[in-house]
Parts: structure tokens; sequence; C-alpha cells
């Protein structure tokens, strides 16, 4: 492979979506587990679920420093470190004999997810060129989902009667990822922008860049709609709870019950896979408006909320062997799809709201580089991904207090139903604000664009001129106009 060559690009690019599947992995690994963990530490569910919470929230903090410093140093040996760190933490979960030590572990891996996630968006921003983006981005943003959903997985399915190996199997997984990682491309900062070919782009973040950064409009409503957006997605990492109490209700042991809801709690979220035609959308409505990639993301929230109510309340009749080895209780599991149909319809339900959900992920993400100058891309992903962290922390939690509250009024697994259905409607103001930043992102691509072949001209040699006429650099612009956008 060449260096820097089309081989190479692919081989980086193959690399990052592995890297960013396998921290989601060790993300996802603990919610099928809750119980058994528990159980074997000696503490209740609800302070698994709070492991799970402290890792989301300590991983969005973290992010923002790692973003930070990856912004402006050398991003390869930052990613490295992170995701060295992450690995020790999964590893050392997986050895833990109490529920402190348990704790520290998710807090320890939790901090090296920080840095895989913030800096990891930065690289690939600049590996891809602006009208691909919202396709590139869906294949990235794709990985973490694939990567939570095998987590969820691998969970149930190594962990279902020895709760510690999943952790161990996705720490040696890292390892190998991170030997490869050594040799991907280092990806110079403004790489794919076509307002900086042929130019050395040596622009750094500064610490006085942030109301530079909360000046353009959009960004205030891409890092706010995660806020509610998380509460809703927190929401379900309680699927295969849902699932293994309906499992449980029908009679089955606890053990299959895990295999059930873990299985069932996969194949309901293969939607997530449908991202892909979301990023596909964006692209295409881009070409047309600049406010395509922000409506394509306001309109799948929107649409998906009545299917999800309806999802959870579908009866589901389960037909598995009680007790049997993990391949054949999996096998019964997509038996059911085709011969149950009440599985069938929920399955269906399921892919389209989620299908629906997941265009918001690849947009996003391709907005973020849309309205941002290279050395800021890092950091504004990182201030979206702390707003998504506490989102996503805070629906974790208060879903867990709902389902107490409900058991009063609603037996299990009808309290899980009810609790899980009334979170979905947090994807409202999502896509509200999501319509909002439709409306201001034109204005912010125009003084992003301006200011990069500023940076551009002002790099070339003299007497090199470009069609483009010379223009005042935004934060130049920014500073000399502090009024406020209309």
């Amino acid at each position: 492979m060449g260096k820097g060559g089309s081989a190479h690009r692919v081989y980086s690019v193959v690399v990052f979506v592995v890297l960013a599947s396998l921290d989601n992995v060790a993300i996802g690994l603990v919610p099928p587990l809750y119980g058994s963990i528990g159980d074997d530490l000696g503490v209740s569910q609800g302070h698994i679920a709070l492991a799970t919470t402290v890792m989301f929230l300590i991983s969005a903090v973290a992010a923002i420093g790692f973003a930070y410093v990856g912004d402006r140093t050398n991003r390869k040996p930052v990613l490295v470190v992170g995701t060295l760190i992450w690995i020790a933490g999964t590893a050392m979960s997986g050895e833990a004999h109490s529920y402190a030590v348990f704790l520290l572990a998710q807090v320890i891996a939790a901090f090296g997810l920080g840095a895989v996630a913030s800096v990891s968006f930065s690289v690939v921003s600049d590996l891809i060129t602006p009208k691909r983006r919202g396709l590139v981005m869906s294949f990235w943003g794709l990985s973490q989902g694939v990567g939570t959903l095998a987590g969820t997985l691998v969970g149930g399915i190594l962990g279902h009667d020895n709760w510690r190996e999943p952790f161990l199997v996705t720490a040696a997984a890292g390892c190998v990822a991170t030997v490869a990682y050594l040799f991907t491309y280092s990806v110079p900062r403004g790489d794919s922008q076509p307002e900086l070919a042929g130019v050395e782009y040596d622009e750094r973040i500064h610490h006085d860049d942030l109301p530079v950064i909360l000046r353009r409009r959009t960004n205030i409503w891409l890092i706010l709609q995660g806020g509610t957006s998380q509460i809703a997605f927190g929401s379900l990492v309680w699927l295969p709870v849902l699932f293994r109490a309906r499992a449980e209700d029908q009679g089955y042991s606890a053990p299959t019950a895990i295999l059930v809801g873990s299985v069932f709690a996969t194949l309901f979220q293969l939607g997530g896979a449908l991202s892909i035609l979301g990023g596909l959308a964006g692209d295409r409505l881009q070409r047309r408006t600049p406010r395509g990639r922000a409506l394509v993301a306001a309109v799948g929230v929107l649409a998906a909320v009545p299917l999800y109510v309806a999802l959870f309340f579908v009866p589901m009749r389960i037909e598995v062997p009680d007790g049997a080895g993990s391949g054949a209780v999996i096998r019964a599991v997509i038996t059911d799809v085709f011969t149950e149909p009440t599985v069938g319809v929920c399955l269906f339900i399921a892919v389209i709201a989620l299908m629906l959900t997941s265009a918001n992920s690849p947009n996003w993400f391709a907005m973020i580089a849309d309205v941002n100058p290279p050395e800021h891309r890092g950091t504004v992903y990182s201030m979206g991904n702390l707003v998504n962290g506490f989102g996503r922390a805070g629906g974790n939690v208060m879903v867990d207090v709902a389902f107490r509250g409900l058991a009063g009024a609603f037996p299990p697994p009808l309290n899980y139903a009810v609790g899980l259905a009334a979170f979905q409607f947090f994807f409202v103001p999502t896509g509200v604000m999501f319509w909002l930043a439709s409306r201001t992102v034109a204005k912010d691509m125009a003084n992003t664009h301006a200011g990069l072949l500023a940076a551009a001209s002002q790099s070339r040699p003299e007497g090199d001129v470009t069609g483009d006429a010379p223009v005042v650099p935004e934060r130049l612009a920014a500073q000399q106009d502090p009024s406020p956008e209309r």
C-alpha cells in the first residue's frame, strides 16, 4: 500500500470503522448482563445499570479534552492511548470480583472510549469529500450501531453462562485492532476539502475559538438535539430487559430468557443498518438545497415516534427450547420471525422505526463537517457527544426509575413496555431542533467555505491565484462582527 494512496486510504477507513465498532461493543456488553453481573457481585440490577450510566457520562466528558488535544496536535498518538485505556478497562471489568472494582474498571474504559469517539470523527471527516459525507458517515455511524448490537449479542451469547467472558474477548479484539491502526494513513487536516486542494493547511484550534464555534447557530442546534434524542436512545438499552421479562413471563428459565432477550433485541435493532439510506437521502437532497441533510434528519425522527409506541405493545409469542444451547435458541428465535405472526410484525415495525431514527446519525456527522473548518470538527463533535452522553445517561437512569414506579400499576413486562413507549416522545423536540438547524445551515456553510478559501489563498505562493476572490477568514470576520445571527 502506497503511503496516502487509494488502497492505504481504504485500509485506513476500514480500520477506523472497526475501531468505532469495537468501542461500542464494549459499551453494549453490560445491559444484557445486568442481572447476572449483579447476582455475582452481590448488588442489585440498578447498581449495574448505574455503572452504565457513569460510563456514558465519563466517556462524554473525557471526549472534550481528548478532542481539543487532537485538534491541536498529532491525532494518531491520542487515538492509540485512548484505545489502550479502554482495552485495559474492559479487561479489568471481566476480572472484577467486587462491585467497586467493576465500577472503577468501567470508568477507566469510558475514559479511553472518549478519545476514540471524538478524535476518530475528526480524522474520518478529513478522509472524505463533502459530496460523499452522508454516505461514508453512514458507514462510520453504522459501525457504531453494529458495535452496540454486537455487544448486546456477544454479551448474551458468551455471557449467559459466564458473564466475564465477553469482556475478555472484546479486550483481545481491541488489541488486534490497535496493531492494525498503527499502519493507517496519517491524514492531514483538511485533506478532502476542495477549497484547500494543493495547499498545506496548518490551522489549529485556539483556546479562544469557543465563541466562534457557538456563533455558528447551526452548531447550537446540532449540539443540543442530542440531549433529547439520546434520552430516547438511552432508554432503548433496556430492550434486552424487556424481551427477557417477556420470556420469563412465558415461563422460560433465566439463562434462556437472557439469551432470548439479547437475540430479540439484536434482531429488532437491525433497522439501524438502513442508516445508509438516510445518508444517501441526505447527500441527494443536499445537492438541491443546503437544508437537505437537516430536513432528512428531522422527518426521520418525527415519523418514527408512533412506530416505536406501537412496537412495545404488540404482543409476542415466543417459542424456543428452554434450557437448550445457544445455537438451538438462536435458531428458534429466527424461526419465530417467520412462523409467529406477532414476532414478524414486531420485527417489521422495529426495522422501519430504527431506519427512520437512524437517518439522523450520518446527516448529523456530515453537517458538523459541513459547517465547521477541520480544526474545529473534533471539538464540536465532542461537545455534541457531551450533551449526547448526559442525555443517554439521563435516559438510562430515568427509565429505570420509571420502570420501578410503573411496576406498582403494571406488572412486568407491561411496566417496561409503558416506560419505553413514553420515552420515545423525547424524539419530538429533536426533530424540531433539526428543522431549526435547516434554517441556519446555508449561512454557516457559506461562511466556513469563505474562510477556507481565504486560508488557501494565503497559503499559496504569490502569483498562484484561483478564480475565487480572497475573503476574510471566518475567525477574523466573527471577531469584527459580533452581532448575533438573525
